[in-house]
């Protein structure tokens, strides 16, 4: 989350050209190589995991990557939905459970992979497709609640499918990476906001704008004031009641199951500074 140029909606992806695969690259060292460059922050907290559940966590995370971006890459929403499209067929070819029908992307073969090894829920990595697809030439948010659910449906999925690779399935352990993907997608979204001009994206909800009187040129502006800074406050809160949350259900998340959580640690240092 060091790389806080974000446009559509808790991706924090950069506006940088796309990530090259090098032919001596192994699929394992670009998927490396990719979060390293996009994700700096859960890269770090994804090499502290072992054996299949580091190798799922770097899949999974690539190709979170790779589909986040996509809103970032394209001008015309037609052209970002085909290639959502074509993210969304990988996903059902990486579970024929046929490798010579998976396209020869490096993050194609490594998801095929970690479906393989850990048998992981399709549909939170469909989740990661279609809230991309949803937020096309989006420039606005209407409300807390919609950032949320966005969170909900992409930082979230992430937790439950690394869960799946640390070989939990559990309603705690589930209940406790809602709670902190909320958390970490909302405190994505407050670290947008000093780039929201070089964005033309307001990361801050419409209805918490208008709750204390900002106006969304102010924001793009960068002007700095009490009422801007309450907004930032009150959105704060918010992620801070989330990742409490996810705190008070931790004795109840099995032990092998804790170490997916590392990432609520850059996410609490965050904001200790905001609030």
């Amino acid at each position: 989350m060091n790389n806080l140029n974000c446009r559509h909606l808790l991706s924090h992806i950069p506006l940088q050209s796309h990530c090259r695969f090098k032919t001596t690259q192994t699929s394992t060292e670009y998927c490396l190589d990719l979060i390293r460059k996009y994700d700096y922050e859960n890269f770090i907290c994804t090499l502290l995991l072992k054996n299949t559940s580091r190798s799922v966590a770097l899949a999974v995370r690539g190709f979170n990557v790779e589909v986040a971006k996509v809103p970032e890459q394209v001008s015309q929403s037609n052209i970002g939905l085909m290639r959502l499209k074509f993210w969304e067929e990988v996903i059902d070819k990486c579970y024929s459970k046929d490798l010579k029908q998976v396209p020869q992307h490096p993050v194609a073969i490594e998801l095929f992979k970690a479906i393989t090894k850990a048998n992981l829920s399709k549909r939170y990595l469909k989740n990661l497709v279609s809230a991309r697809q949803s937020i096309i030439n989006t420039q606005s948010i209407k409300t807390l609640e919609d950032i949320e659910k966005y969170a909900d449906q992409t930082v979230s999925s992430i937790y439950y499918l690394i869960l799946e690779g640390c070989g939990i399935r559990n309603m705690d352990a589930d209940h406790a990476a809602s709670h902190l993907g909320k958390a970490q997608g909302i405190v994505q979204q407050l670290r947008s906001i000093p780039h929201s001009k070089e964005l033309n994206f307001i990361p801050i909800p419409q209805d918490v704008l208008i709750k204390y009187q900002v106006s969304q040129e102010a924001v793009l502006r960068g002007h700095n004031s009490q009422n801007l800074s309450d907004c930032v406050f009150e959105i704060a809160s918010r992620a801070h009641q989330h990742l409490q949350k996810t705190r008070s259900l931790g004795d109840k998340v099995p032990k092998d199951g804790k170490i997916a959580f590392l990432p609520a640690v850059p996410v609490s240092i965050y904001l200790s500074v905001s609030l």
